[in-house]
């Protein structure tokens, strides 16, 4: 047997050094993130019971909160082109703190809805800077990672999570958390922004492939074809664009049945301590957490299409058995169920969206994130309507229904992975 007939095996460049750095200090931004406002959801009763307010009252406000997060996103592409996705992703994590703070303090109805407006509009920035940076790792890797980075968000959710339902359950006074949160979380938000990457967010994006690219003319992947187009995209390109943002809708209200509604279910539903109120929530982020840090090894080997359409059936499956059976423990199992299905659909639009060619830079992530916070708007008025009508336990119903919605929409997602420049993996010639 000669040399000829042996496979050429090829492995991939190392990973630079300021790639991986940069990827610590994004997965710390995620964490972050995740653990900032997730530590205020275990204290929802408390708040709702203070200020005096119904499901609907409720739900109307956490409803609401989200159009700041619709207004502010908007010009997240703006901010990042101008200043760069590193910087304002940094500083809009450390105003994010700071609104949370009040968010803790809340009063009224009417300072509530605000506080969380003004939070949702920074963490909306945040959500799509740090993605976008996040992206410009990835593509240094040559392989997925993206997964991971919501892995870290999921984690600091669940981190928040327990540190909120510990503070309740010890009667920590609001005020406490929120002045610990804003100084912990913001001390280390700057201290992650020398770690990420220098220069223009576009570095690492290949150069568009074209007709005056075969006679060396450099073509940016922002010049528009022949034909009418929106905001840079061509009609087939927003069509995809807001395919993906459907499938995070859906996903944003999954995650927001744990978030919003999981703690007052397990009060409604069940006599149980304030620790394990908010073990719903801890118990959807924690599977989310295992799904998120999976994700990229799943993905890699079944396509992102393929992973949302099975993680739909599960958490559609998982969330009916828990309001059909409803206990302590099959509630735990079917937020579980619900989070796990949903861990790789955020990180799979965004890099869809972000990867289609002839959409300028920025562009693309920031309508799907703007369609995201769409979800987190429209439906928990709705639940909180459906809890006063009938319970929390028959609004809840809404979840198996976003399941659905994945489904139907999970074609806009890749097919099963490819061998391409982004996973730079061994390979038999």
């Amino acid at each position: 047997m000669n040399d000829h007939s042996r496979p050429v095996r090829e492995t991939a460049a190392p990973t630079p050094d300021d790639a991986r750095r940069a990827r610590w200090a994004v997965s710390m931004l995620f964490f972050l993130n995740g653990a900032s406002f997730c530590a205020i959801l275990p204290r929802y009763p408390e708040l709702v019971e203070s200020i005096g307010l119904s499901n609907t009252a409720f739900g109307l406000a956490v409803g609401i909160g989200p159009i700041g997060g619709l207004l502010a996103g908007l010009g997240a592409a703006g901010l990042m082109s101008r200043f760069g996705s590193a910087r304002v992703s940094v500083i809009a994590q450390i105003a994010a703190s700071t609104t949370h703070l009040a968010v803790y303090v809340s009063g009224s109805w009417l300072w509530l809805t605000v506080s969380l407006a003004l939070a949702m509009a920074a963490d909306s920035i945040t959500d799509i800077s740090m993605n976008s940076h996040g992206m410009r790792v990835e593509r240094r890797y040559r392989r997925s990672i993206m997964n991971s980075y919501h892995g870290w968000w999921s984690l600091g959710a669940v981190a928040g999570g327990l540190l909120g339902a510990a503070s309740a359950q010890i009667e920590l006074p609001l005020w406490s958390q929120g002045a610990a949160g804003l100084i912990i979380f913001g001390v280390l938000a700057a201290l992650s922004l020398r770690l990420m990457l220098p220069g223009h967010d576009s570095t690492e994006r290949p150069p568009a492939a074209g007709p005056s690219a075969a006679s060396g003319a450099a073509v940016p992947a922002e010049v528009a074809p022949s034909g009418f187009r929106l905001a840079g995209m061509s009609l087939r390109d927003l069509g995809l664009i807001m395919a993906l943002g459907m499938i995070l809708v859906f996903a944003g209200s999954t995650e927001d049945a744990g978030s919003s509604w999981g703690a007052l279910f397990m009060n409604a539903t069940f006599e149980v301590t304030p620790f394990m109120a908010g073990m719903a929530f801890v118990a959807l982020q924690g599977a989310q957490t295992i799904g998120r840090f999976t994700g990229d090894f799943v993905v890699d080997r079944l396509g992102d299409r393929t992973t949302a359409r099975l993680g739909a059936l599960l958490a559609g499956a998982g969330m009916s058995f828990a309001l059909l059976l409803p206990t302590p423990t099959t509630a735990m199992i079917g937020f579980a169920a619900a989070g796990w299905g949903v861990a790789t659909l955020f990180p799979a639009a965004y890099r869809a969206a972000d990867d289609l060619p002839g959409v300028p830079h920025g562009v693309g992530i920031t309508v799907v994130g703007w369609f995201a916070r769409l979800g987190f708007f429209v439906t928990p008025p709705i639940v909180g309507a459906l809890a006063d009508a009938l319970t929390l336990r028959y609004a809840l119903w809404m979840v198996p229904l976003y399941a659905v919605g994945v489904l139907i929409f999970s074609g806009a997602l890749g097919p099963r992975a490819r061998t391409s420049p982004r996973a730079a993996m061994v390979r038999s010639d």
